[in-house]
């Protein structure tokens, strides 16, 4: 089973989307197999993260922002801007793609674990998301 979905994101930030993807394993009937998530962009980026305290992702977004910062001049790749070519490399650096373990027809995440979507661009964007749930 694939679904697609388009997530618009408001800035720069970790986005949670662990219920929608949640949503798609439990419409698939799956008990047991792997949830494959895909973000189709190159300046965007998807991770697994603590979700119960929200200054563990405002940690991580700054040391990400301050080890690659905008505006560097050694950037060549700037038609769209000062955050362009800084997304591409925090894109990098990261993921775009996630394997998720189902067991009893739900993800097999940890206590305080959740996915989310991480925009690096600085405007809002719309992102593409595909989740595969096979065996």
């Amino acid at each position: 089973m694939i679904v697609r979905w388009v997530h618009e994101t408001q800035g720069q930030g970790m986005y949670e989307i662990t219920d929608e993807v949640a949503r798609v394993v439990a419409s698939s009937g799956m008990e047991e197999g792997l949830c494959t998530l895909f973000v189709r962009h190159t300046s965007a980026s998807l991770t697994i993260q603590e979700n119960a305290d929200p200054s563990a992702r405002r940690d991580l977004e700054r040391w990400l922002k301050r080890l690659v910062p905008e505006n560097d001049s050694l950037y060549t790749h700037t038609a769209e801007g000062p955050d362009d070519m800084p997304s591409h490399i925090k894109a990098a650096l990261t993921s775009t793609s996630l394997g998720i373990p189902i067991d009893g027809g739900r993800l097999v995440l940890g206590r305080w674990q959740g996915i989310f979507l991480w925009e690096h661009r600085d405007g809002p964007m719309q992102r593409e998301l595909v989740v595969h749930v096979g065996a």
